[in-house]
């Protein structure tokens, strides 16, 4: 078996600074951190996470789990952290279930995970499997009028019109098996029985009107986690970088940076 490879970019941001790895969600690719990185990089050196078969990453030519794509990440993280040896990583959607794997399994290399628009499981089995075969059959094109609903908040469309529609436009250009290795990947992927075997600090971010990991999911990290805390945003949904920059770099500037400042709890 192959293991998957993944594309990460050189550091960006103040030198010598703590390394953060962002991660972007299912059929979309780093240009959802777009508002969020400039935000970032004044206190922090940034790297961006492009998940198999998405964009310059190779597209897988073996079935993998989160658990594999996770123990590749950590491989490369640790590699691209240096003599540190460790980052913080976020991930929106199936890069914050990759953020809650990592966590899981790797704590020595990621030593705080933010978890955005995800969840300890996310939809069945089936769900991924008929997802993979519609994707496989009609190409991520037949996607794209589902996905503008379920990934935007109304409010959203209008205040970021032209990245949100270069996000449905990455969609379309994603690769299809690439697409559909990682949707078999989330239907083998629960980690509600292991929550409580996480330690490192967690941040649980969703959008108030995400349908897909919805704020019950956010609060079941929260009680599943020993050290974690959520924050919901508003007139969020599914892909709240692109959404509210601002607010998600706010958000993961104050929990990064409680290491900094002794911080206890996340």
């Amino acid at each position: 078996m192959t293991a998957p490879e993944i594309a990460l970019t050189e550091p960006i941001g103040a030198d010598g600074a703590p390394l953060i790895v962002l991660a972007h969600s299912l059929g979309t690719g780093p240009l959802i951190w777009e508002p969020v990185v400039p935000l970032l990089v004044k206190d922090y050196r940034v790297s961006l996470l492009t998940l198999p078969g998405h964009g310059v990453a190779p597209v897988p030519t073996d079935a993998f789990t989160l658990d594999e794509l996770a123990d590749v990440v950590a491989d490369r993280v640790r590699e691209l952290a240096g003599t540190i040896g460790t980052a913080y990583f976020a991930g929106v959607s199936i890069g914050g279930a990759l953020a809650l794997t990592l966590a899981l399994r790797h704590p020595d290399v990621v030593t705080r995970a933010a978890s955005l628009a995800s969840a300890a499981s996310l939809g069945s089995s089936e769900h991924w499997k008929t997802r993979a075969a519609t994707v496989r059959t009609r190409s991520t094109s037949a996607l794209i009028a589902a996905s503008a609903q379920a990934w935007f908040a109304p409010e959203s469309i209008s205040r970021e019109p032209e990245l949100t529609g270069r996000i449905l436009h990455a969609l379309q250009d994603t690769s299809d098996e690439g697409y559909a290795r990682c949707a078999e990947a989330l239907a083998t992927y629960d980690l509600r029985d292991r929550l409580g075997e996480i330690r490192i600090p967690v941040l649980a971010l969703g959008g108030r009107e995400d349908q897909v990991a919805p704020e019950e999911r956010q609060d079941e990290l929260v009680a599943g986690i020993p050290n974690a805390r959520r924050l919901m945003i508003e007139d969020v949904a599914h892909q709240p970088p692109a959404e509210n920059g601002s607010a998600v770099a706010e958000a993961l500037l104050a929990f990064f940076g409680a290491d900094a400042s002794g911080g206890g709890r996340a």
